[in-house]
């Protein structure tokens, strides 16, 4: 029998009735006004006070699909602005007759301020991997694609035994004291068939009848369509005050960086594919890193790909490379429930962990596809938080669950089952970090990506019903559509969380 995992907890404990300190707080202040009007007996202004204190409740305590009232008032009001001044339109510098630099990203959105240098030359054939650097939040990263054969086989031996390879890898991640996140993305992509007929133009005859000929391009077409390929990606994540320090030892400027960067590779390469059962990894070079941001924007762009390879290596002069600047989509519209780009459109949403915990495995029917033509995609990002940021949460986490316990009790109010598992758990983590283990904050981002000529709500509506058939609860990211997408597909270590060192 498979194991199921539950052994998580809430972030944060609330203090007083699930309340936090600042709401508290702020519940209490604005609560006064109406205590002194009442020890001054002046019963109209209690009224109007009381009304206003009932007001201020709800915007500040409860809930309203993950945020509170007041941060949706917030996102609201920066989202009318953005579309006022047309911030939430984007176009590339290319469409607008400004591109200069092919070497330079133009892309859209939170990943506006990428940059990708290549690294030190590696191994027998001086392969330059790809070092990406997020300027604005001051991020190093690094991208393997990589090739697992699944779960869908495994026994409940081999599933706990991958578990416990991903538990490894995120512990060493930990005690390197340099990689903030690991990031697993995996694309669920229609089949385009472009291989295949690579395929039969090398091995088809000239003489082969006319009745086979036409049987197999029948096949092609219906199989095609009923196929999806899949592609996985692994991204680790290292902050740029923790990589100077270390960089330190080979020298200083991006070339030190990426030598860094190359000895965390090089250990995490190690664990994947012990550990993870992970056959093949390969660490991406800028090209290779473009056409998978380009693909990620335009799935339907890897086929003329595929052919411009494939005739650069019959010696055709032919310029298979995607340039950087060409990389992103012409043109980006961000709406309240879904992100435009190109002749595309996705909508994103955030997976909420079961109370009864998941199985490894339990996400396979989020990348499924209901339709031809649909692209799932899936970011599984966990943030290492550094041991002394952990022991202080920690604590703080222990410290409010007694002190919420005490204040139920003394209030008469009973402890529900529910609020008991989670204080249970929240205790219980001392004991796991003292132990060696890493303290992780994981979430999931999953994706689904059609064309324009189809109806983009309706194909949202399916990727929430195969959220909820995983058994997880979907979050849809309403006026925050371009970072889920950016996170979902794009595998530069974007994530919807730095919070994770703080």
């Amino acid at each position: 029998m498979a194991t199921v995992y539950a052994d998580y907890t809430r972030d944060r404990t609330g203090l007083f009735f699930g309340l936090s300190g600042g709401q508290l707080i702020t519940l209490v202040v604005a609560g006064a006004p109406a205590l002194w009007a009442f020890q001054r007996q002046e019963w109209a202004a209690v009224v109007g006070l009381v009304l206003a204190w009932l007001v201020v409740l709800a915007l500040v305590a409860i809930p309203i699909r993950g945020r509170s009232a007041t941060g949706w008032l917030v996102a609201s009001a920066a989202h009318l602005v953005g579309m006022t001044l047309r911030w939430s339109r984007w176009r590339s510098k290319a469409a607008t007759g400004r591109g200069e630099d092919l070497a330079e990203p133009d892309l859209p959105g939170v990943v506006a301020g990428i940059s990708v240098h290549d690294g030190p030359p590696q191994g027998p054939t001086n392969t330059r991997v790809a070092i990406i650097q997020d300027h604005p939040n001051r991020l190093w990263a690094a991208t393997a694609a990589i090739t697992h054969p699944g779960l869908a086989l495994a026994d409940s031996t081999e599933r706990d035994a991958q578990a416990r390879g991903l538990t490894t890898l995120l512990n060493a991640c930990a005690r390197t004291e340099l990689i903030s996140e690991v990031l697993f993305l995996v694309r669920s992509v229609p089949e385009d068939g472009a291989e295949r007929d690579q395929w039969l133009t090398r091995h088809q005859p000239a003489t082969a009848p006319a009745l086979a000929r036409a049987v197999n391009e029948q096949l092609a077409a219906t199989l095609s369509q009923a196929s999806v390929r899949t592609e996985a990606f692994c991204t680790i994540v290292v902050p740029e005050d923790r990589l100077a320090r270390e960089a330190r030892e080979f020298g200083r400027g991006v070339d030190a960086r990426a030598r860094a960067m190359a000895m965390l590779m090089a250990e995490v390469e190690a664990q994947l594919r012990t550990g993870m059962r992970i056959g093949t990894v390969t660490w991406l070079t800028s090209p290779q890193l473009a056409v998978a941001v380009r693909t990620g924007f335009a799935p339907g762009d890897r086929a003329g790909i595929v052919d411009a390879l494939a005739a650069r290596d019959t010696g055709a002069d032919v310029n298979a490379e995607v340039p950087w600047s060409q990389a992103g989509p012409s043109g980006a519209d961000l709406t309240v429930r879904h992100y435009s780009h190109d002749a595309w459109h996705s909508t994103s949403a955030t997976l909420k962990l079961p109370a009864r915990g998941a199985v490894l495995g339990a996400l396979a029917p989020v990348l499924v596809p209901t339709e031809p033509g649909e692209r799932r995609s899936m970011a599984v990002v966990f943030p290492i938080l550094a041991q002394s940021v952990a022991d202080r949460q920690t604590q703080n986490a222990e410290w409010s669950a007694d002190m919420a316990e005490t204040l139920r009790s003394r209030a008469g109010v009973k402890t529900r089952a529910k609020d008991q598992t989670v204080i249970a758990r929240t205790r219980g983590l001392d004991a796991k970090l003292a132990t060696g283990n890493a303290l992780i904050r994981p979430y999931a981002v999953a994706c689904v990506t059609v064309p324009r000529t189809l109806r983009i709500a309706e194909f949202g509506r399916r990727l929430d019903a195969s959220i909820r058939r995983a058994g997880f609860a979907p979050l849809r990211l309403d006026l925050a559509q371009d970072a889920g997408f950016a996170a979902a597909n794009l595998p530069l270590g974007i994530g919807l969380d730095r919070k994770a060192d703080q």
